[in-house]
């Protein structure tokens, strides 16, 4: 079974540091990883989309999206390193959750904390939550 390994990113330091991680391991591999880089926007309120078009919305997740995958696709290409990136809507840890399950994943790599709110570190951090959810291996990078 070839690897795939999900990396997940929000623009964070850590995330970038979940990134050099991968830059340095993934050559250590006897083939290739299979790299799924993704970003996952927070939908917007219902109270907001009411007014806004289906494209407005969708033209903002895209471009919030591509800003906070830009350097770590950067980081990857400079290593030489093939990817595939996806920007993905919807509750973060549950969504990649469901991406790794359904895109064949066998490793997540990610960093320990990203951009989250005070409330998010009150109430458990992303990671911690997908560590929950997925029975795959998750590397969590501080």
């Amino acid at each position: 079974m070839k690897a795939h390994w999900l990396l997940p990113v929000d623009g964070s330091a850590t995330s970038l540091r979940a990134v050099a991680h991968v830059v340095q391991q993934a050559p250590c591999n006897t083939a290739a990883p299979t790299i799924s880089l993704v970003n996952v926007q927070a939908a917007l309120p219902s109270d907001i989309t009411r007014f806004v078009s289906k494209n407005n919305v969708e033209d903002y997740h895209r471009e919030a999206g591509e800003a906070a995958l830009a350097e770590a696709g950067a980081r990857l290409e400079a290593a030489g390193i093939a990817y595939s990136k996806h920007i993905l809507v919807g509750e973060a840890a549950q969504t990649i959750a469901d991406y790794a399950g359904e895109h064949g994943c066998t490793l997540i790599v990610m960093g320990s904390r990203g951009l989250g709110s005070v409330a998010g570190l009150l109430l458990g951090s992303v990671t911690t939550r997908v560590v929950h959810l997925t029975e795959l291996p998750v590397v969590v990078i501080k």
